[in-house]
């Protein structure tokens, strides 16, 4: 499973270094240490933890999480497959996107919970990017 560094998940819930140092700190979110002594998060615990977050709409910072183009950078939170259709959800800062796509673009892109991707929208659209 992949793990992230707190500057990675920083980027992916949309607050400071700082505050998601602060989170790990007070236990919100556990954290575990590489070989060179780096505090990282599960991928898994970070979506939990990133859901929790998103429906608490806003925590200790007031963020506002915009990128150009329609980009919503972000983790997995949920993949349901179906035998031709499947449904993804990520989880960017306090943004919950959905996508409906076909099950073979899931697999190919290797999308499970946890991971990081990036949500693009046009119009209804959302369209996802492998991190």
């Amino acid at each position: 499973m992949q793990s992230y560094t707190i500057g990675q998940a920083a980027r992916l819930l949309g607050v400071s270094p700082d505050t998601a140092r602060r989170w790990a700190d007070a236990g919100r979110v556990a954290t575990h240490r590489d070989e060179g002594g780096r505090r990282l998060i599960d991928g898994r615990a970070l979506a939990a933890f990133s859901v929790e977050i998103g429906q608490q709409g806003g925590d200790e910072e007031d963020v506002s999480y915009t990128s150009a183009r329609n980009a919503f950078p972000g983790i997995v939170t949920g993949v349901k497959l179906g035998d031709v259709a499947a449904q993804v959800e990520i989880q960017a800062g306090p943004h919950r996107l959905v996508s409906l796509l076909t099950r073979e673009a899931v697999e190919e892109l290797g999308l499970e919970v946890g991971m990081e991707a990036t949500a693009r929208v046009k119009a209804t659209n959302v369209h996802i990017d492998r991190g």
